[in-house]
């Protein structure tokens, strides 16, 4: 096997999904750079392998990767593993490729399991242009404020997130991006695995009223159509105020609907009456 770093995807899931070049690279491997040993040795000895491993994750990274660009420049093999998927998405390894490149070092890549394109494929939205923002801020304020700068790119957006944040964010998107299709993707490839699709505002809801759902979340929502769905606002208000307060309502309906959300805020007021 030729000498080099060598970008490996692992299932995200499903074992099944290793692929037989990744299985062959890393049994060549003279090193196995990954973000927890625990979790990539579980993955080696399903599948009969014994390459050393060595920890590179977000802390590590800047001790260990002077050590792994020696190797390389030895001559030696190194495969680049995530804890489930590509690496380089979402994860630490941008630095360790970047190094190796302007060293000169041969980088290969081999293809497999994404959660980010898996979600993509089963959403039923538009594939043809997409764009994947990673997770977004924790905070309500930097969040939308982020969302904001996403909101006029005409196509499809593609985020994780953390169960326990979800139907806060999806809240944030509906405001913000307005009331477009989404697909929330849980569990990929995994015994649970489940996609629920609709409105933003719809989810937003489910998720409100069910709670947070266990397992690791892709969102994927449409891309702006500019269409808004005449909708009956005094209707819309009065099934949101129930279980969400009024700004909250107001903003998933003036999302829904394309109104003025001042307008619909006022609305809100209205029907809520003074004990709000």
């Amino acid at each position: 096997m030729q000498s080099g770093l060598y970008i490996v995807a692992t299932p995200i899931g499903n074992m099944g999904d290793m692929t037989t070049r990744a299985v062959e690279v890393l049994s060549a491997a003279d090193a196995v750079a990954c973000e927890d040993t625990r979790v990539t040795g579980k993955l080696m000895r399903h599948h009969g392998l014994s390459s050393r491993l060595v920890r590179y994750d977000e802390h590590s990274a800047p001790r260990t990767r002077p050590g792994l660009i020696k190797q390389l420049l030895a001559g030696e093999v190194v495969a680049l593993v995530s804890d489930a998927g590509t690496p380089l998405v979402s994860d630490p390894g941008y630095k360790l490729v970047r190094e190796a490149v302007e060293a000169g070092i041969s980088v290969y890549p081999l293809p497999g399991a994404s959660s980010v394109l898996a979600a993509l494929a089963v959403s039923g939205l538009p594939s043809d242009r997409f764009l994947f923002a990673g997770f977004l801020p924790n905070k309500q304020a930097a969040r939308r404020s982020e969302l904001n700068d996403l909101g006029d790119i005409k196509a499809t957006l593609i985020f994780l997130e953390s169960a326990k944040r979800l139907a806060a964010c999806l809240v944030d998107m509906a405001v913000v991006l307005g009331d477009r299709e989404v697909a929330v993707c849980r569990e990929l490839t995994k015994l649970y695995e489940e996609t629920r699709r609709g409105k933003l505002s719809e989810l937003a809801e489910h998720y409100a009223e069910a709670g947070a759902p266990r397992g690791e979340i892709v969102i994927v929502v449409g891309p702006p159509s500019g269409d808004h769905k005449e909708v009956d606002i005094d209707a819309a208000l009065q099934e949101l105020l129930g279980d969400h307060s009024v700004k909250e309502a107001a903003a998933l309906v003036a999302a829904k609907t394309g109104k003025p959300k001042r307008e619909v805020y006022a609305r809100a007021l209205v029907l809520k009456g003074p004990d709000r």
